[in-house]
Parts: C-alpha cells; structure tokens; sequence
C-alpha cells in the first residue's frame, strides 16, 4: 500500500480494522542487550540510521527519547537518483523509509535505543510491511554506521530470538549505511504537526504512549 500525503479518506476503514491488532502487540518488553556499549564519559553525538515501516512514526518515537539531539525522517538503501517520495513508493528503489538519530552517548546508548525501535517502534517480525504498509520501502532494516553497532545489533537480536521474546523470529536486516538521503519538508514533524490525522492516531500516537509507559526513564515529553 502506498500511502498518500494525508493517508485519510480511502484508508479509514481500513486502518480501523487493520490497525488495532498491530497496536495490541506495541510495547512488547524486551530486555536489555547483553551486549551494548557502556555510556559515554563526556557528551558528543553519534549517529544511527533504522527503518521499520512509515518514517512518521519511527521520527515521532525517537523525538521522545532522553539522549536523542534529533530524529530526522529520509531514506537508505537506494542511490541518490531515486531517494524521492514518489519513486521510493513504487518500492522499486532498494530505499527504505529510514530515519536518522543523532544522539548523545553519554545520555543514552546505541543498545537502549535499539531496545526502544525493537520494543515500541515497529514489529521486527513483519516481513515488507508494518501495519497497514506493504512493500520493501516498509522493511524493517539496521543500518549499522561502524563495526561496534554492527556488532551489538547482530548480538541483540540473536539474544531476543534465542529467548523467544517474540512469537515469530525477527525479519530485521543488519546491513552497512552507504548513505542517508533526508525527505521531503512535509514528511518532518509529520506525526507532532497533524495529531489528529486518524493515520497517526491509530499507528503512530499508541507507539509514543507505549514508550512513555514501557520506558519513563527514557520518555522525554514535547
């Protein structure tokens, strides 16, 4: 399904139903990686990129995070000609929707936020779609920046399919960022500036609430 600017008036129906049983399953605890890195001493920025469905809700998730500078919605996996809307929504492009967090270590680390996107984000078992979308730019994918997230990813996971923390086994790609493109002006804030779109209502707003409940500590309120 390829969604439209304000994803309202043919999808109601659809969201309504389909929806809600994404939403149930939202804020499956999981524990904390056993492999992660320690917090920083001083405060500096890191990057990471990941993607697990519509970039709305992933940005709005992390722009709630204690630690997190900033969450940028965009696309990775593709090349530079085809990171726009409209070509990465034929699903075509090797792009997934992807959002970019830079973050402070010494506030929070890669393995804490990498618990909140497996935890609250999205379902990592969904294969090429999360709730209502469906296609390859709606994949759930890591994009490791350097050998130490990659390592602690490829580990975190194995520690969450090994204890069976989900019913199904994660589908989450752990793959190298080549690059970052960053989206459309109107694809930013996106879910802060139409709340009461019943898109973001039913997929993306019970994701920030299960963060505020599964994660206090973590929570930071806009």
């Amino acid at each position: 399904m390829t969604k439209s600017l304000i994803r309202v008036p043919l999808m109601l129906l659809a969201l309504i139903a389909g929806t809600i049983a994404c939403n149930a399953r939202a804020g499956t605890p999981v524990p904390p990686p056993a492999v992660d890195a320690q917090l920083a001493t001083t405060r500096s920025q890191q990057t990471m990129v990941v993607a697990g469905g519509c970039f709305w809700g992933i940005q709005a998730v992390f722009q709630h995070v204690k630690g997190v500078v900033s969450a940028t919605s965009g696309y990775s996996g593709g090349s530079a000609n085809t990171a726009e809307y409209e070509t990465v929504s034929t699903g075509s492009t090797g792009h997934a929707e992807s959002v970019q967090i830079v973050f402070d270590p010494s506030q929070v680390t890669y393995g804490e936020l990498l618990r909140v996107f497996f935890s609250v984000a999205h379902d990592p078992t969904e294969l090429n779609r999360q709730g209502p979308d469906e296609g390859t730019q709606y994949r759930s994918v890591i994009f490791y920046g350097n050998d130490e997230q990659k390592k602690i990813a490829e580990a975190y996971i194995a520690q969450l399919d090994q204890a069976k923390v989900f019913s199904r086994r994660i589908v989450t790609q752990v793959v190298p960022l080549r690059a970052f493109y960053r989206a459309e002006d109107y694809h930013q804030n996106y879910a802060a500036l139409h709340p009461n779109n019943p898109y973001i209502a039913f997929n993306d707003a019970p994701k920030v609430a299960n963060l505020q409940k599964e994660f206090p500590a973590l929570y930071v309120g806009k």
